[in-house]
């Protein structure tokens, strides 16, 4: 697998690259600030796992996500323990505590390697399925209210967000907690119905009330009934959602 490493301290930068190689993992580079990280990512493919500091001599890694759609798997790798229920508001599989040891950094490739492989053979199915035009996508979600039960269909749900490391699906005027990660549920939905338009929210284009302009070339959504923060495209995801929408259209 590939791998690119954000550390900003050269000898700790090193010391995980040899690790890295002795588990065959191919390190494709070595960045040391935010600033060059954003400017990797805009000029190269992405690779499959990240290895990322989080504080950097530029400020915190964090900063990195706001300009650039990461697509990778994340390992955070830091000193301080505070920032871990933020690190998993992002594509994160793992959050290691240095100094980081053989042990520890095991256990997070184990789990990359068994995500990626999940996700070839995912999008293997789905490609076989597509074939014999056999509808793959899911029809309705469970969400539990107290000891009960509900399903809700998928074409009743407004949008799907994240807050604070949950994942929530909005139908009917009400938010309801479902177990599966944000990131995961763009294979399970409808593409023609609907769109991640940011790294927390994945919007049905019925719900869709009105698009706005916004500040830094984004757009703002209004959607149905959905209030509780601002529907945000990100700056990365315009043209891809202008697209979307127009071909729906």
């Amino acid at each position: 697998m590939k791998t690119v490493i954000i550390e900003d301290e050269l000898p700790s930068s090193r010391k995980l690259q040899r690790m890295l190689e002795d588990f065959n993992y191919e390190v494709l580079a070595c960045l040391f600030s935010v600033k060059s990280a954003i400017k990797w990512f805009e000029t190269y493919d992405h690779p499959d796992v990240l290895f990322v500091d989080i504080h950097l001599s530029d400020g915190l890694s964090f900063e990195i996500f706001k300009h650039v759609e990461i697509k990778s798997f994340i390992v955070f790798t830091t000193a301080y323990s505070e920032y871990s229920i933020k690190a998993f508001d992002y594509n994160s599989i793992s959050y290691l505590l240095k100094p980081i040891n053989k042990i520890q950094l095991e256990k997070a490739i184990q789990k990359a390697t068994t995500i990626s492989q999940n996700k070839i053979k995912l999008l293997a199915l789905k490609e076989a399925v597509e074939e014999n035009n056999v509808a793959l996508y899911k029809n309705r979600f469970a969400v539990r209210i107290g000891k009960k039960l509900k399903l809700i269909e998928t074409n009743d749900i407004e949008c799907f967000f994240s807050s604070n490391g949950i994942t929530y699906l909005r139908s009917n005027e009400f938010n309801y907690i479902i177990n599966t990660a944000l990131i995961n549920l763009e294979g399970e939905l409808n593409p023609s119905v609907f769109f991640q338009i940011s790294r927390k929210c994945i919007i049905n284009i019925n719900a869709i009330k009105n698009i706005v302009s916004y500040s830094n070339s984004r757009l703002k959504l209004e959607l149905n009934s959905y209030q509780e923060s601002e529907i945000i495209v990100s700056r990365e995801r315009v043209k891809d959602f202008k697209k979307w929408i127009s071909d729906e259209s």
